[in-house]
């Protein structure tokens, strides 16, 4: 793996950390609707990713398809209804370990295999996890739950989809641009429910320009030179990114635990990067 592809990876997942925080802080703190602020978050970010298009020298245009478009729908409706119940740290235990789930699922359905190092990486990684909500962990909402489990089965598809484009900011930007009049039509359906105040619209531009348009157009890119099992392990590191944050800027607790998890799957991570899967 080149540096490259662990800056932009590095990037990325610091980008999903600030989604959770966002959206909770949003849903949290301010009066905006779970469905405006999906709208405007996919509309915000189709508009940046669309500028920035339009400054690239070259006349390329926007590409994508449907199939991703769906799946980043669902994973943003799905995200924003669930962190109407869920703390931003478990929020995102949910989301990127079903992500985890889907994506080495299909690594494994198309004949990848874990070798020693990377299987000891993955336990690890996942050890920590569980070692974060056990034992005394409180059982999160189920209805949020299921959302968010949704979020993170759409999501890895969404990442498949994105391995084999050549042209990440053309892909992501047709992706959002097909994804926002969806979500706007969420919103009409639920308009009688919507609201809003001025910190909520930031809250969500910011989420929909920087860390989701931005950030997954990096996502993109980084895919290139993941595969499937290290894509999927490498975002693990997203709830322990989130739940630090939610400590500090959500009052959290910040436990002892806590920073041996984040150990634990960070570690668990390095050993997953640096190993090499073996295809059919």
């Amino acid at each position: 793996m080149t540096t490259r592809t662990l800056l932009l990876t590095a990037l990325a997942m610091l980008a999903f950390a600030g989604n959770s925080l966002l959206c909770r802080l949003a849903l949290r703190e301010t009066e905006i609707d779970a469905a405006s602020f999906t709208s405007l978050r996919l509309f915000s970010g189709a508009l940046t990713l669309w500028l920035l298009l339009r400054l690239r020298p070259t006349n390329a245009a926007a590409t994508g398809n449907w199939f991703a478009a769906v799946a980043l729908l669902v994973y943003a409706a799905a995200f924003s209804f669930a962190y109407l119940s869920l703390d931003a740290g478990v929020g995102a235990l949910l989301l990127f370990g079903a992500v985890q789930l889907s994506m080495i699922g299909w690594g494994l359905w198309r004949g990848e295999r874990f070798g020693r190092k990377a299987s000891a990486g993955l336990l690890l990684a996942i050890g920590g996890l569980l070692a974060l909500l056990l034992p005394g962990a409180s059982a999160p909402p189920l209805g949020g739950a299921l959302l968010m489990l949704l979020a993170g089965a759409a999501w890895g598809a969404y990442s498949l989809l994105g391995r084999g484009v050549t042209d990440p900011l053309a892909a992501t930007t047709g992706n959002f641009l097909r994804a926002t009049p969806l979500a706007l039509l969420i919103s009409a359906v639920l308009l009688g429910q919507a609201s809003w105040d001025l910190p909520g619209l930031i809250y969500a531009v910011l989420s929909g320009a920087l860390t989701s348009g931005i950030g997954y157009a990096i996502w993109y890119t980084a895919l290139r030179g993941l595969q499937s099992f290290q894509a999927a392990t490498v975002q693990l590191s997203v709830p322990i990114l989130a739940a630090l944050a939610g400590s500090l800027l959500l009052d959290e607790a910040l436990s002892l635990r806590l920073a041996l998890s984040a150990a634990a799957v960070l570690g668990g991570i390095a050993l997953v990067l640096g190993a090499r899967q073996h295809g059919r």
